[in-house]
């Protein structure tokens, strides 16, 4: 797909808007052709000459016969095109069905304000087949808000006249629909009531244009108005049984289960329409206008360019190519496939250029999961692409974290791609679910519209994500891991403390609610058990109602009342002037590369508070630049069982991002694997968004600290964790005498790490953000 000026299309275009006349008969203040940034009306013919439309209809005909596209759409606009009058839109309707209809058919549209119609022109409509739409804002005091005529009087009237024609049998079939610009000052339901009154074919509501240097105006003390507005006219018309199609409202429905959006306002559908002024200048699309003056502007003509030339304009083709199109904090958001972005004029801020998620993005969000909750679906997630140049990654993140610099923003941005990509996990567990488990999914889903908080936490519970990609491994072929969901729902209602009744899976005779607790059974039994919560308090019964386990208050400071089985509650520990959760209950934590230990006894776990005090200690002592990231981004840790011969050992699982596990030892050892692991995890999470290895490449590389040649990521890995332990080291031997074993250590690893970083630089299978990643590293080593 072509994406510059050389030759070739980068996607057929099928849809035209021609400004068959420049001026209106109204003063709209709202309109972004007059009141906003572009102003180059000013410079155009009044009126689109015959000249000039021929030449328009020879390169749409020719485009289509070239691409064999089966139709086309052309919308006449302004402008006002019922300024024409009868006889010059004839002329121009001719010629278009002329020239065009016999290689594609051809959909011919006009939008108007309404206030011109009359019988000849919609007799003239039914001639050629035009589909007319009328912009209308509601009723008279809401019209009137912004569609007035230049003298200030109202244009409702007329309008109203106009529709009231096109609902005439005769002319019902070219009534194509109203459009409505919403304000938020308006009444939504008497908005929506007078739409619904004037009986449209289909009912469009748009947002008001606007930008990041011209935002929308907003209510004090509202947060997403313009949401608000359209979910309250959303569940009116649900509640009057649809009676004629709204698109916003159809197109959200249509992505949420994966279809096509047939709008650009929201979502990923190519956007293969271009505009002709008057003069038949080729310019993008109309509503950049809004952006800054001369925003849609391409410098080509009708008369001396053809379509193809215009498609692979930069801004044009970038309309066209998706997710791929859009700004990275778009690309990582769980309901991109609905978003889509938003509409691509309400993205520009000076600077960024288009490079910027919409204007309303919170209320194209609040929106979207407000109708996808309402509908009791799931959208179908958008993994986020990666790419091989790091073009995804907000600026300066891959020089940050590649000189061993990881600040709390990057981990703040890296645990947020985290928790998308858990979600999108979820989804496709709960598709893959057998119905026994749908239970758990409804609850979250119910959740996340009334505690997203809690469901967000524990969606950053490390070993949620864990088991969600064992569950969707398994395939459905074990069901008691898909039924940990309700585990999962289980935990995150006690969190939120919401009134809920919910069956949990019983596994091994342990029921198991992820960072709260397990219930051991007297037997090892399987089934399910009860959880109810209220609020202040929730149990948890087992056959025939028996209660196990009461909990009056926060299952963390609270003390339960224990009426059979036994209860054993998640741990934390002191780390950092926080606490870390210790993860020695969660049944799918033992997935490290060195055994996890069982429940650990009251005793030990007092040694492991004190080595997590003096880890942090260590840490803040020996990594001062990296301490308050490392705080922030770990969240726990989980005890592996003791190596026989001595070895300290530490690991971290690929897919449990910010848990750690280690084999306690004293505190400064504890501090270099916690460390060592924590890098880890972080460059796990950066591999999750971009390429920095050409997975193809099957070299082994040789490195310092093992005897068997490494393949390229387990070299990376280790390059990476080293430079942190070459960084701590380093502080350690500043603070020692010449010669002592700190500054022996320091010279290792730093050669170690350098030595790797070197190898991996020649070894051709880094992309090139690998490239820049890894010399980032090596530039670090010289400080």
């Amino acid at each position: 797909m072509s994406t510059s000026g050389s030759p070739g299309v980068a996607w057929p275009i099928s849809q035209y808007v021609l400004k068959v006349h420049s001026r209106c008969d109204l003063a709209c203040d709202h309109c972004y052709v007059y009141e906003h940034a572009d102003q180059t009306w000013r410079g155009q013919p009044m009126f689109m000459d015959t000249r000039t439309v021929a030449a328009v209809a020879g390169r749409i005909a020719d485009h289509a016969s070239a691409h064999r596209l089966p139709s086309v759409s052309v919308v006449l606009h302004g402008g006002e095109p019922l300024l024409l009058g009868p006889t010059r839109m004839r002329e121009i309707l001719a010629a278009l069905r002329q020239r065009i209809e016999p290689v594609s058919r051809l959909d011919l549209r006009m939008q108007s304000n309404g206030v011109r119609l009359s019988e000849a022109y919609c007799d003239l409509f039914v001639e050629y087949d035009v589909q007319v739409g009328v912009s209308l804002d509601g009723d008279r005091a809401a019209n009137d808000r912004h569609r007035r005529f230049a003298n200030g009087a109202s244009s409702h009237a007329q309008a109203m006249r106009g529709i009231g024609m096109l609902r005439q049998t005769a002319y019902r079939r070219q009534f194509a629909g109203i459009l409505c610009t919403i304000d938020v000052d308006n009444d939504p339901i008497a908005v929506y009531e007078a739409l619904r009154a004037a009986q449209p074919p289909r009912l469009d509501l748009l947002l008001p244009h606007a930008t990041w240097a011209n935002p929308p105006y907003r209510p004090d003390g509202r947060g997403t108005p313009y949401a608000d507005w359209l979910l309250a006219v959303h569940d009116r018309w649900t509640a009057d049984g649809r009676p004629m199609p709204i698109r916003l409202f159809d197109s959200l429905r249509s992505t949420a289960a994966g279809g096509r959006s047939g709008n650009e306002w929201v979502g990923l559908d190519p956007a293969d329409l271009v505009v002709v002024e008057t003069d038949g200048t080729w310019e993008k699309v109309d509503s950049l206008k809004t952006a800054y003056d001369g925003a849609p502007a391409t410098g080509l003509s009708v008369f001396t360019h053809t379509v193809d030339d215009v498609s692979v304009l930069p801004d044009i083709a970038r309309r066209q190519t998706g997710l791929a199109g859009l700004a990275a904090q778009c690309r990582g958001c769980p309901v991109v496939r609905q978003c889509g972005g938003g509409l691509f004029a309400h993205r520009y801020r000076a600077g960024t250029g288009f490079d910027n998620p919409s204007a309303y993005c919170v209320d194209l969000k609040e929106l979207i999961v407000s109708l996808n909750a309402r509908a009791g679906v799931e959208p179908v997630p958008v993994p986020a692409p990666v790419d091989q140049e790091g073009r995804d990654l907000p600026d300066g993140l891959l020089d940050r974290l590649g000189s061993g610099r990881t600040d709390p923003d990057a981990v703040r941005f890296l645990a947020e791609s985290q928790l998308s990509i858990t979600r999108a996990l979820l989804v496709a567990v709960a598709d893959a679910a057998p119905t026994s488990t749908r239970a758990g999914w409804d609850l979250l889903a119910r959740l996340d519209q009334e505690a997203p908080e809690a469901v967000a936490e524990m969606l950053r519970h490390p070993y949620v994500r864990v088991w969600a990609v064992d569950a969707l491994r398994q395939a459905g072929s074990d069901a008691a891991t898909g039924a940990h969901l309700s585990c999962v729902a289980a935990a995150t209602a006690v969190r939120a403390g919401v009134t809920v009744q919910l069956d949990v899976p019983v596994r091994s005779g342990v029921i198991s609610l992820p960072s709260i607790g397990a219930v051991t059974l007297p037997e090892p039994v399987t089934g399910s058990a009860t959880l109810t919560v209220t609020p202040g308090a929730w149990t948890i019964s087992h056959g025939h109602g028996r209660t196990l386990v009461r909990f009056d208050g926060d299952p963390d400071t609270a003390e339960p009342h224990v009426s059979g089985g036994r209860w054993q509650p998640s741990r934390r520990l002191p780390f950092g002037g926080s606490t870390i959760l210790f993860e020695d209950l969660d049944p799918y934590r033992d997935c490290h590369d060195w055994k996890a230990a069982e429940r650990v006894a009251a005793p030990a776990f007092a040694r492991w508070g004190e080595a997590m005090a003096a880890a942090w200690q260590a840490i803040e002592a020996d990594l001062p630049h990296q301490a308050t990231a490392v705080r922030m981004g770990l969240r726990a840790v989980v005890p592996l069982m003791d190596d026989p011969d001595g070895t300290m050992r530490s690991s971290t699982a690929r897919q449990a991002f910010a848990s750690v596990g280690v084999a306690r030892a004293d505190g400064p050892a504890t501090a270099m694997m916690i460390v060592h692991e924590f890098q880890h995890s972080v460059l796990g999470a950066l591999l999750d968004l971009c390429d920095l290895y050409t997975p193809e490449h099957t070299g082994r590389l040789t490195v310092g600290w093992r005897a068997d040649p490494r393949p390229v990521e387990g070299v990376l890995q280790g390059t990476y964790a080293h430079l942190a332990i070459t960084e701590m080291w380093r502080y350690r031997a500043r603070r020692a005498q010449p010669g002592s074993v700190a500054h022996q250590r320091h010279q290792q690893y730093r050669t170690w790490t350098a030595d790797a970083a070197d190898a991996l630089l020649r070894c051709g299978a880094l992309t090139p953000a690998g490239e820049r990643f890894v010399h980032r590293i090596a530039e670090a080593l010289t400080r």
